[in-house]
């Protein structure tokens, strides 16, 4: 006997893009610091909030598409409805604001 509901009856889990730069082929360097970053971020959201990175050099019609004016920006979605943004990648309060604004809706 399972006491998990069924799929239909969890709420949707919010997720936060990362939206990220172009970044030159010979500056790839630069990457890896925003990788640890978003790989510490998804650790202190655990399992609250799924975090993907959309780059501009591969999704630049998905980036566009959150008419962000400068990048890194953060997008905190469920179902397709923004609960919250922010310029830069979220500071530790940030992410207390983010965890509090995903349980919210």
């Amino acid at each position: 006997m399972s006491l998990t509901p069924p799929p239909s009856a969890l709420p949707a889990a919010a997720v936060l893009l990362v939206l990220l730069p172009r970044v030159p082929a010979d500056q790839a360097a630069l990457r890896q610091p925003a990788q640890a970053a978003l790989r510490a971020l998804q650790g202190r959201l655990g399992s609250a909030v799924r975090v993907l990175k959309i780059d501009e050099a591969t999704h630049p019609a998905v980036v566009q598409s959150f008419d962000s004016p400068e990048l890194p920006a953060c997008v905190l979605v469920r179902q397709g409805v923004e609960l919250w943004r922010q310029q830069g990648l979220p500071d530790e309060a940030d992410v207390n604001t983010l965890l509090e604004a995903a349980q919210r809706a």
